[in-house]
């Protein structure tokens, strides 16, 4: 078959497939192409999922009649001033947005600059251009466009359903409204929900602002501000608590120089960073901002400008994990208040049916038919408590009465320990609330935080066991543990080979005290197993560690006495990451006085 050059009009068809393979590509460009103008207001309309209308209507620069007509040619931009592909300081450069749009779609645009006398529109049907008209118009620039794929049937196809369409429409204007929150950006169309953030003040406050209108109330009060540098490469932003998790990655936003990337590597920067923090299947909220030289970070690595590559890729990795780490270790015992939320739902959905709101503040109950005479209540204090109250046994090991708790244990975050109930659990005082704490995932954070601290130090301490304990294990586990034998002797577990399908144990970490050392060493072959033998140093180090602190911290069912429980929360308040356990749960629950007199009607 003979070799033939394609028509211009398929051509660009073809292209537009690599830059606009849905509606939603279409409104980045055209949004883009707002902010590299100088918008400081963009309002977009979407109608049929983006497929029947898009409508950007924005208050940038506009263009005089020579740019307008050549905005829809191929291969031709202002976003490249002197040429130079290293120093780019736009959004977009390709060239091709406009053409590639105007070649499967009817294209409608209408400009004015500031100092012209009226405005232009120029239109494009299906890769078709008529010439410019004059129009009244204010400044700035008005972009339509409908029946998208109309002239690609093989595209319209493929496309998902409206409502899928218009959600993917929302999450790029939210993108890109996070990027920029001194901009005005208003959404609205079928099927979606719409708004209008308001554009925030510059700095810090202004950036949290902006990302509470997109990801809400419970970003705010669970968000860790993040500020770092090195070299010329800049990071900020806010990382939400390791207890404020999602099931998926996708609440997880990354912008290079402004523009939204979804990054490979900052992926796994992210992951490394809370891995000491979250289970593997749980993943942050966060939104982080990297800012550096043009030169220092290729743009031009994907057709739809969603990926980028650095010059220096170890150097951001680096910077990434340790201003997150950085942060984290900050929020010391710090958790998510959303818990407390859900604690008081729960109760609340417990209530009986016949709760009722508080009475009246008129209300007297001296006038209920109900209320007790004051020489049957006198009866009932001489008489004592019913027979069957006397001999039931108490559920609590409560100790609120036995002495008043001090005013620096009130004062701290977490509290004053007031009781202990079923042996688990610690009721705690604050000021204005109540603290309950899970005592063994408490302090099994502690120990992890405290032998990490000591193998960063010195090594982990250990003590030579009485006699030899010999641990028989499936051959392939011996193995295992053989092989790391010179890992787990930097953490305090000297073991050898004793014959096939065993380890001999000498000695054991000194601050763990182990009793049940033989679980351990099974638990711990596991670990090793799970993780493989290219699993990161670091990694494995921590597994390990975490399996020792789980082993030694304080169970659940073990009774402790008030001095006890009160040096659990102090060091909880002095403890980074305290709020959660090694598995990502939450140590404890915080209920203000507000939340629990809701649940009684007082509020």
């Amino acid at each position: 078959m003979a070799i033939r050059r394609l028509d211009p009009i398929l051509a660009d068809r073809i292209a537009a497939g690599e830059v606009v393979e849905r509606p939603a590509a279409a409104v980045k460009e055209l949004v883009e192409n707002a902010l590299d103008a100088g918008a400081s207001r963009i309002d977009v309309t979407i109608a049929g999922g983006g497929q029947k209308l898009i409508r950007v209507i924005d208050d940038g620069a506009g263009m005089d009649e020579a740019d307008l007509a050549l905005c829809v040619e191929r291969h031709a931009t202002s976003k490249i001033p002197d040429g130079d592909l290293t120093n780019i300081a736009t959004l977009g450069f390709r060239g091709e947005a406009l053409p590639s749009i105007a070649s499967v779609a009817r294209l409608e645009i209408a400009t004015r600059r500031a100092e012209a006398p009226h405005g232009l529109r120029l239109r494009v049907e299906f890769g078709e251009v008529s010439a410019a008209a004059p129009m009244a118009l204010a400044q700035g620039t008005r972009v339509e466009v409908r029946d998208l794929f109309a002239a690609t049937p093989a595209r319209l196809k493929f496309l998902k359903s409206e409502r899928a369409e218009a959600s993917a429409v929302s999450d790029v204007v939210k993108r890109l409204a996070m990027a920029h929150p001194d901009v005005r950006f208003s959404l609205g169309g079928e099927g979606l929900s719409g708004f209008d953030h308001q554009a925030c003040s510059p700095g810090q406050e202004g950036l949290l602002a902006r990302l509470t209108q997109v990801l809400g109330r419970d970003f705010r009060e669970n968000a860790l501000a993040v500020d770092a540098a090195r070299d010329d490469f800049q990071l900020w932003g806010f990382a939400g608590l390791p207890t404020w998790h999602r099931a998926n990655a996708l609440a997880q936003f990354v912008f290079v120089n402004g523009r939204p990337v979804r990054d490979r590597q900052i992926a796994g920067a992210i992951r490394a960073a809370y891995m000491d923090y979250l289970s593997s299947d749980r993943h942050p909220t966060l939104a982080l901002f990297i800012e550096c030289p043009p030169h220092r970070v290729d743009v031009n690595v994907h057709p739809a400008k969603a990926e980028v590559r650095f010059a220096d890729p170890g150097l951001v990795r680096g910077l990434v994990i340790g201003a997150l780490k950085q942060s984290l270790a900050g929020a010391l015992h710090r958790a998510t208040t959303t818990n407390a939320t859900a604690a008081a739902q729960k109760f609340a959905s417990n209530l009986p049916g016949f709760f009722r709101p508080a009475p009246a503040q008129n209300w007297d109950w001296r006038a209920s038919p109900s209320a007790p005479s004051l020489l049957d209540a006198t009866a009932s204090l001489d008489e004592g408590a019913p027979p069957g109250f006397a001999e039931a046994a108490p559920a609590a090991d409560a100790r609120a009465h036995e002495a008043a708790p001090q005013e620096r244990d009130l004062a701290a975050p977490l509290g004053a320990a007031r009781a202990q109930i079923h042996e688990t659990y610690i009721i705690a005082q604050t000021r204005d609330g109540l603290v309950l704490v899970d005592q063994h995932a408490a302090h099994e954070r502690l120990v992890y935080e405290r032998l990490k601290a000591e193998r960063a130090k010195n090594g982990v301490a250990r003590q030579a066991l009485l006699s030899p304990l010999v641990v028989d294990l499936d051959p392939d586990d011996a193995a295992r543990l053989t092989e790391a034998a010179d890992l787990l002797l930097s953490l305090g577990l000297a073991l050898e080979p004793f014959g096939p399908g065993a380890v001999a144990v000498h000695e054991a970490p000194a601050a763990l005290r182990v009793a049940a050392i033989e679980s351990l060493v099974r638990d711990l072959a596991c670990s090793l197993a799970e993780d493989g033998a290219a699993a990161p140093l670091e990694k494995k180090l921590d597994h390990v560690l975490a399996t020792m602190a789980c082993h030694h911290s304080v169970r659940s069912g073990r009774r402790l006495a008030p001095e006890e429980m009160n040096a659990l929360l102090r060091e909880m308040e002095r403890t980074p990451g305290a709020g959660q356990c090694n598995h990502g749960r939450p140590t404890y629950v915080e209920l203000k006085l507000a939340d629990i007199e809701k649940l009684f009607g007082r509020r």
